[in-house]
């Protein structure tokens, strides 16, 4: 097991990605924020919150989006799968999007945030924004406009961001 970041490191890359956001989006009128669950809420939330801190008197529309439906693999586990919340009660019609999640690896869970996407408009604009970008793990064209921490690793290798919020602690290793 090896740590890639540990708490203090997160909470600056975070305000980075915070900082990058402004510098695109300014005030955020026309912008929307959306986390993919079930992790990247936690991402995404704390952006939020750091957003609005740094933005005092900006309305920022923030939403979670629950993929489980939209999944290219959804019917082919024999597993029972149980959906997080979704929680959009905005349009996104002709918004700039930006979906947030923690981990970007084979591409698949944003094709499937793509699609579940639409049921709320059609966007002018999508971005996405993560943690960490596991570039030569990608079985779809997919690749980040904003990354926390970009990382080579092995297909037998994992890596997992704990949150404070549901761990106990911040951190993101990675486990052989």
């Amino acid at each position: 097991m090896k740590t890639i970041l540990n708490g203090k490191q997160m909470a600056i890359t975070i305000d980075r990605l915070c900082h990058q956001l402004i510098e695109n989006h300014l005030q955020f009128e026309n912008t929307v924020l959306i986390g993919l669950q079930p992790r990247g809420i936690y991402l995404s939330g704390r952006m939020h919150q750091a957003l609005m801190k740094l933005l005092p008197g900006a309305h920022i529309d923030y939403g979670k989006l629950d993929i489980t439906f939209y999944r290219d693999d959804f019917n082919q586990s024999k597993t029972l799968h149980v959906p997080s919340e979704t929680s959009i009660d905005f349009s996104i019609e002709n918004k700039k999007v930006v979906l947030i999640d923690d981990v970007l690896y084979t591409g698949r869970t944003i094709r499937s945030a793509l699609d579940a996407m639409l049921d709320f408009g059609r966007p002018a604009s999508v971005e996405l924004l993560t943690l960490i970008d596991r570039r030569f793990s990608r079985q779809l064209p997919i690749q980040p406009d904003y990354t926390g921490r970009t990382i080579d690793a092995l297909i037998s290798q994992k890596v997992r961001v704990l949150w404070q919020e549901r761990d106990g602690k911040d951190e993101v290793i990675l486990i052989d």
